[in-house]
């Protein structure tokens, strides 16, 4: 698999989201969280948190973050459209993976703007020397608010394409089912992250099996 080169940045702010996917187009996906519940919990409130997911992930340097959130205050018209194309990403990506894992027909209209956001991501990516080899990376963008999404949208590409695929799981917790990629050595990983929801399960058995006993 073709990977984007990411930098380890200093940290300027605290960490906004849970990363416990594996991979950020899953990380992506699981921004909408209670997705299947009546209420559901937009991670995405604002441009902001598009930029911040970003800094969280690595996919971008902090300050093409910096640069970014200041340009989202200054073009409110293109930052509302960002943001819809950073929601209507997350859903197709989301839409195509969970047909997988339901072995379920793709939904043609998304995989038609998966692979829109793909190649827009292939426009901006170069071969860039490195250490006596080349990576793909991406050229810096900072005054382009849809930067955050090439590399989201790329490792989705890439994931579907790779034989990691059959590896992609949703949280064994009906109240979660948050997408992640299994890179267990049995590949029998059953939960988003163990110390949540896996020992909330943990704690749900127990009980059913004390009220049984008694």
């Amino acid at each position: 698999m073709i990977r984007t080169a990411k930098k380890k940045q200093a940290r300027r702010r605290p960490p906004k989201f849970d990363l416990t996917a594996g991979v950020v187009c899953l990380d992506f996906v699981n921004t909408l969280d209670d997705r299947f519940k009546t209420e559901q919990k937009e991670l995405l409130k604002d441009y902001v948190d598009v930029a911040r997911f970003a800094e969280d992930t690595g996919i971008l340097p902090a300050h093409a973050v910096d640069r970014l959130m200041a340009l989202s205050q200054a073009s409110p018209a293109q930052t509302q459209k960002a943001l819809a194309a950073a929601v209507q990403l997350r859903e197709a990506i989301f839409e195509v993976f969970w047909a997988h894992l339901k072995k379920k027909s793709v939904p043609a209209a998304a995989l038609f703007t998966l692979n829109q956001y793909v190649q827009v991501a292939a426009q901006h990516l170069k071969l860039t020397p490195v250490n006596g080899h080349y990576e793909f990376r991406f050229e810096e963008a900072s005054n382009n608010l849809e930067a955050p999404l090439w590399p989201i949208a790329r490792a989705a590409g890439e994931l579907l394409a790779s034989e990691q695929l059959e590896f992609v799981r949703a949280c064994a917790s009906e109240a979660c089912q948050w997408l992640f990629l299994d890179s267990s050595k049995n590949h029998r990983r059953r939960w988003c992250d163990m110390k949540q929801c896996g020992n909330r399960a943990k704690a749900r058995a127990f009980y059913e099996r004390e009220k049984k006993d008694n």
